[in-house]
């Protein structure tokens, strides 16, 4: 078990696979600033947290509830979480029975996404680190949650099966090794890039491989060596 004070956000794992070195920025120097991209998806999940709960006959809707693993050392908080009546299909070990609302439920985490879906498993590994959040907080297995997408407004089931868990603990652990390590990988410049909100402050240009402020001073001390003193001038 990970003690609470090392807690890392379970947004970081999204970051971690999206870019190492945007992650480091954000939870190792924490840096950041918003883009209209990030601004657009912080409203989205405004909006999604705004509305209190909701019951529509055998489904109850939680909005913001906060998450944690203590084994995997996570914590954040879900955009939505469905709770669908148990019934006579409900395999016994996805049966929750929660503390504030009475009845035996299944578990469905919803976690909104601005834009559309992508080929990479950012999206999905930062859903299923919260449909394992919350299996250690409710005792019972969760197989399925779903991603919706603001450019399409549709919604994206997603089956939260062992190879995608095992990716998640991985870079869970990744995740906790990058910021114990205090190091900011150097730069990978790509086409991702262009939209991520803290260009100015990565420089990827400037800090790719070998591009160290170490070997920047050096090019600096030979450059002042060879050039000519005032006193040396004719």
């Amino acid at each position: 078990m990970i003690p609470e004070d090392d807690w890392l956000p379970i947004s970081a794992l999204q970051h971690l696979l999206f870019c190492p070195r945007q992650c480091a920025l954000i939870h190792v120097e924490q840096a950041w600033a918003e883009n209209a991209l990030t601004a657009q998806g912080r409203q989205l999940h405004d909006r999604a947290h705004e509305s209190g709960p909701e019951s529509r006959g055998d489904l109850r809707i939680v909005r913001g509830l906060r998450l944690h693993s203590r084994s995997m050392g996570l914590t954040g908080q879900a955009d939505v979480v469905e709770l669908h009546a148990a019934d006579d299909g409900t395999p016994p070990g996805q049966r929750a029975c929660l503390p504030a609302i009475d009845g035996v439920w299944s578990v469905v985490p919803v976690e909104y996404k601005r834009g559309q879906p992508k080929e990479n498993d950012c999206d999905r590994v930062q859903l299923c680190a919260q449909a394992m959040c919350l299996e250690e907080m409710v005792g019972a297995s969760i197989p399925r949650g779903a991603l919706y997408y603001g450019q399409p407004r549709r919604r994206e089931g997603v089956d939260l099966d062992e190879p995608l868990r095992e990716l998640v603990r991985d870079t869970a652990r990744r995740l906790h090794e990058l910021v114990r390590s205090g190091i900011v990988p150097p730069a990978e410049p790509s086409a991702k890039c262009v939209s991520c909100s803290l260009a100015e402050q990565c420089m990827p240009k400037s800090a790719g491989q070998g591009r160290s402020a170490r070997n920047y001073l050096k090019r600096q001390i030979e450059v002042a060596i060879k050039s000519p003193s005032p006193e040396d001038a004719p």
